[in-house]
């Protein structure tokens, strides 16, 4: 393909317009975008890419200070659901062969230690763990930390809750 001073003109047009690499082969015809992009810059048109201004160093300040109180309120509310409930029944310590299909599996300390056990309360309806140990084990799929308002429950804390 022989760019044509008719094509080129054209080209030039267009590129100061705007228009895109694609819109630009489309319109002119019998062309790439890759063409169109290679001739743009052999003609040193002008780059499309927007430069952003940097941020001020007091905006920047502010930003990461009320970032950092969002990350600070959402871990503390993280486990605000332990605290409504504050009267959860007492570990009932088990061994592996006293589990039953009603005990929590929860396992304390490190398999290898004679201190090792499993906390035995009575587990949830079609759950491993009692309602303590749920909280921990089951979070939102693929859900990053969300920011949590200072009186708010999440849904899924909710959820365990009025399950249990």
């Amino acid at each position: 393909m022989s760019w044509t001073e008719e094509k080129v003109n054209k080209l030039k047009e267009l590129w100061g317009k705007g228009n895109t690499a694609s819109q630009i082969a489309e319109i002119i015809g019998g062309i790439t975008r890759n063409a169109v992009i290679g001739k743009a810059h052999r003609l040193n048109l002008s780059a499309k890419i927007k430069t952003r201004t940097a941020p001020s160093n007091e905006s920047y300040n502010n930003t990461t200070e009320q970032r950092n109180n969002k990350v600070k309120r959402g871990r503390r509310s993280k486990f605000k659901s332990l605290i409504i409930e504050k009267d959860f029944e007492p570990e009932n310590p088990k061994q592996l062969e006293e589990l039953d299909e009603n005990s929590c599996k929860w396992p304390i300390g490190h398999p290898n230690e004679k201190s090792f056990y499993f906390c035995g309360r009575t587990s949830l309806k079609d759950f491993s763990y009692c309602k303590l140990h749920l909280l921990y084990a089951y979070q939102p799929k693929g859900k990053k930390e969300d920011v949590i308002e200072k009186d708010e429950i999440p849904d899924f804390i909710g959820k365990k809750i009025k399950s249990a």
